[in-house]
């Protein structure tokens, strides 16, 4: 199988990669043509292009022999298999240059964080085409390399069959997780990593709904251990009979010096709460337990906003992932404003100093 792939950042290279392994050919594309062409001399990729247009060409190209005497060849195009690994906001710009060069039977694999109504949207225009689009959802990041890549793909159902040996390959594996229920029965292929959730937009909505849940678990975590960093706040306090501050009733109860990084490593252990994301975060503690090197600012890439809006338009609660998404926005202070008032009206009502 020959596949193109737009986008060799540090996921594109890891997808890639674990195409090559399962004996699919990969040929890629990137702005920086000299790092393209390092991650070809590599073996990271079957070759690169220089433009999208090329690379278009060398997937589809096909050269057919015949006759065992003869030898004779023609050169003719076969329908081509190309993945989109760029960031949401340079998907339409990608999709739009490489549908100058795609042609009917194409399939077209959307692996960015789409939103799922503009992965619709593009389905039912390529669809017009004679193109197929796949909307994937994928969750690994830099570590999928190694841990393979979990995918919620979107889309007709012939096209993501024609992309099984894809989805095989990049997909964990069903010895990624413990199995449950009927070992006598494989779901296949959910438990070995990727589901085709349903039609155009499915992949994405079913990813954007996981970086939701992944916002509140990780705000859960956030708290918890910033819970446990403040844990020694009574032996610094002083009782000032300051009236602008609700005072601790009882200092003595909060003297504790917890190592976080310490009780991080503990909880990877036989806990309920252990995770991958607890993993990851044990071991950015224990380089630096008060993680000097971040200013706390956090950023959302939008999946958790739209989540937001999904159960708004539902009617179903989401307390923990709105929340969630709204801490992110107090993280950069995005409420400053909204303090300064505030600020004000207790100046102006009750006299009270800004803090």
């Amino acid at each position: 199988m020959k596949v193109g792939i737009i986008g060799l950042g540090r996921m594109g290279e890891g997808m890639s990669r674990r195409m090559m392994k399962a004996d699919i050919e990969v040929h890629g594309y990137r702005r920086n043509y000299a790092k393209a062409q390092e991650q070809f001399e590599k073996g990271y990729i079957s070759g690169c292009t220089t433009s999208i247009e090329t690379l278009v060409q060398v997937v589809k190209f096909k050269e057919v022999i015949y006759g065992e005497k003869s030898g004779e060849t023609i050169h003719t195009e076969q329908p081509g298999v190309f993945m989109m690994v760029v960031p949401a906001e340079l998907v339409q710009e990608t999709l739009d240059e490489l549908l100058q060069f795609c042609s009917e039977g194409d399939i077209i694999i959307d692996h960015g964080n789409s939103n799922f109504k503009d992965s619709r949207k593009r389905a039912e225009y390529c669809a017009k085409l004679g193109i197929a689009y796949l909307d994937c959802g994928t969750s690994g990041g830099v570590y999928g390399l190694d841990r393979g890549y979990c995918l919620m793909v979107g889309g007709g159902g012939t096209a993501v069959d024609a992309c099984r040996s894809i989805f095989d390959a990049l997909s964990p594996g069903i010895n990624a997780a413990p199995r449950t229920g009927d070992k006598d029965y494989v779901w296949y292929p959910e438990e070995y990593g990727w589901m085709h959730c349903g039609g155009p937009g499915a992949g994405h909505f079913v990813k954007m709904v996981h970086n939701g849940i992944e916002y509140g678990i990780m705000q859960a975590y956030a708290e918890g251990f910033n819970i446990l960093h403040e844990a020694n706040a009574g032996r610094a306090y002083v009782a000032e009979g300051d009236a602008e501050v609700a005072p601790m009733e009882h200092p003595e109860d909060y003297c504790y010096d917890i190592d976080v990084s310490k009780v991080a490593e503990l909880w990877r252990r036989g806990s309920v709460v252990g995770s991958w994301l607890l993993d990851l975060t044990a071991d950015v503690l224990r380089s630096d337990r008060e993680l000097s090197k971040f200013d706390g600012g956090v950023s959302d890439s939008g999946e958790g906003r739209w989540t937001v809006h999904a159960a708004v338009d539902l009617g179903v609660p989401a307390p923990v992932i709105s929340s969630a998404l709204y801490e992110r926005f107090g993280s950069r202070r995005l409420g400053k404003f909204a303090n300064k008032i505030l600020n004000g009206m207790r100046a102006m009502f009750g006299g009270h100093d800004v803090r």
